[in-house]
């Protein structure tokens, strides 16, 4: 089981168990940028999925608010999203900056197995949602990718580009998925195009017309090779 704090907007801080981990995937609005993105991962090599929307459950220890994380080889690279997090009952939810760290390698063979290979990485500050629920699709959603010295934009929207919290409530519910203390991503925006994604660092962040931050960074470091 993990764990996560969040500076709740207006409220304080607040400290929420993870018993069930989603990650949403090729969930945007409009079809078009979700082909896009599918074109993106197919020619990194990566098959195109059977269910638009889809979900992949997670083990729930893949959850960290850290500042690195490490890496067996540098085909990996983190995508913008928010995360909904369930606090003690369905509805006592919140939304936070997050990033979805993805081994790339591996996901040619399989998208659930990469995303087991890496933690889901959450921002500091949240909102509650039901409070922000009219204005979420006005929020912000931004990327960088870092080599050396060097910071790039890499994705730059906004969440109105993605299916809203609202949708996953309905369809975790109907499933019978929908219970405290769960974590569910979002799923991404689009990449620039000619940005390298396989970067020594990202940043993500989600903010509100009212100059309130959600902000997720974080290094990645590469081990040394196996001995073999």
């Amino acid at each position: 089981m993990s764990s996560v704090t969040l500076n709740i907007v207006g409220e304080g801080q607040r400290s929420i168990a993870i018993d069930w981990v989603y990650n949403g995937g090729y969930a945007g609005r409009n079809q078009a940028e979700v082909q896009h993105h599918i074109d993106e991962l197919a020619a990194l090599g990566v098959p195109a999925p059977k269910t638009i929307p889809t979900l992949y459950p997670l083990s729930n220890h893949l959850v960290s608010q850290g500042t690195y994380i490490q890496a067996p080889h540098n085909r990996c690279s983190g995508e913008a999203e928010w995360a909904m997090v369930i606090g003690d009952t369905v509805d006592d939810i919140f939304v936070v900056a997050a990033c979805d760290h993805t081994d790339r390698a591996l996901e040619v063979h399989g998208v659930a197995w990469s995303k087991q290979s890496f933690p889901d990485m959450l921002g500091d500050v949240a909102w509650r949602y039901d409070k922000i629920e009219q204005a979420m699709d006005d929020f912000t959603l931004k990327a960088w990718v870092r080599h050396g010295d060097k910071e790039e934009l890499i994705q730059d929207g906004t969440t109105a580009r993605l299916l809203p919290p609202r949708y996953w409530i309905e369809r975790l519910k109907q499933a019978g998925l929908l219970r405290p203390n769960s974590l569910v991503m979002s799923g991404t925006i689009g990449m620039k195009e000619g940005v390298d994604q396989f970067a020594e660092g990202w940043r993500v962040e989600m903010a509100d017309d009212a100059g309130n931050v959600s902000r997720v960074q974080y290094r990645v470091e590469t081990l040394p090779s196996a001995w073999e």
